[in-house]
């Protein structure tokens, strides 16, 4: 059962101050022509280790132990959340094992091993990971930091939210990418603190669709996965996240791999901003009109990271170009 609360994301914000980066609220006029509302950008693709998923980490592994710490932590991830723990890690001098699918990017196990972790790659996909990585955590006793599943991650990432809240108060819905439900969780967890009628909408693709039919269901529902541009938001989610999510969240929609990609490209084009599919689908939802309720809204969404093979990015834009 998790019981992340609004008191946990003024804390964890007020500890994190000085190592993660505030970062830049943007207004998009672009963005905004396009989805007839006032749209802004979060852009934690910015941020430390290229993502938000580093607030999290530094959060999770500040409320260890010295015995905890000792014996060291690991955690399986699709990449972002590794190189969060692995940077989180070394500022402690902690050891960290990170477990990743094989389907993580290059450029994301480049990111692990320049913060000193120990790499394992493991599985066709992250639950594979996630499952050798428990393994593990039995056979070292180091402490398993879970990427989603956890209070202190969740407050961790809520404060993406409250930052953005605190700079524009009056935002009328937040867009927010949908993984495993950390990031989303947080971020309706202050939102609705602050203010209970603003909306949170999750985004996720076809590829990787748990959180849109178990929301709807109210229960976890098994769904068919392919590959997705949006390797960061792929894999399952658990039942604590969905429970806490049913509560606070609005609503969860879909987006199609193309306008993932069609999105990338976007960001590049009017931002300059090197950004990963999943970071950018909330923008492809609102460049496709699929966010309903928006027409003269203030609305946020979250450019949650930059983690994405050069090469990959190069080719999209090459093909939109």
């Amino acid at each position: 059962m998790l019981s992340v609360s609004f008191f946990d994301i003024v804390k964890a914000h007020k500890d994190l101050q000085g190592k993660v980066t505030k970062t830049q609220l943007l207004r998009s006029d672009a963005l905004s022509g396009a989805a007839g509302a006032d749209v802004w950008l979060k852009l934690e693709c910015l941020q430390k280790t290229g993502s938000f998923k580093v607030r999290g980490a530094l959060n999770k592994i500040a409320s260890l132990s010295e015995v905890e710490l000792a014996k060291g932590v690991i955690t399986a991830s699709a990449g972002n959340h590794a190189q969060g723990v692995a940077y989180a890690a070394s500022l402690k001098g902690v050891s960290a094992l990170i477990v990743v699918p094989k389907t993580a990017p290059e450029t994301k196990k480049a990111g692990i091993k320049k913060y000193g972790a120990e790499l394992v790659v493991y599985g066709d996909n992250y639950d594979e990971a996630e499952a050798h990585a428990y393994r593990l955590a039995e056979e070292t006793g180091r402490t398993f930091v879970h990427a989603f599943e956890d209070d202190q991650i969740i407050a961790g990432q809520g404060t993406v939210g409250l930052e953005a809240l605190l700079e524009e108060p009056d935002f009328d819905m937040i867009v927010v990418p949908a993984g495993g439900g950390g990031l989303i969780c947080g971020i309706a967890t202050a939102a609705k603190s602050i203010n209970p009628s603003i909306k949170v909408i999750g985004i996720q693709t076809h590829a990787s669709p748990p959180w849109y039919y178990s929301f709807r269901a109210g229960r976890l529902v098994d769904v068919e996965y392919s590959d997705s541009l949006a390797d960061g938001l792929h894999g399952g989610i658990t039942q604590g996240n969905l429970e806490l999510a049913l509560k606070i969240v609005d609503d969860i929609l879909l987006v199609e791999e193309e306008h993932v990609a069609q999105a990338m490209h976007w960001l590049a084009k009017e931002h300059h901003l090197m950004v990963e599919g999943s970071g950018a689908v909330g923008v492809a939802a609102l460049l496709q009109g699929a966010v309903p309720g928006i027409a003269g809204k203030k609305v946020l969404t979250i450019v949650s990271g930059s983690n994405v093979d050069a090469g990959k990015l190069a080719k999209l834009i090459a093909r939109y170009e």
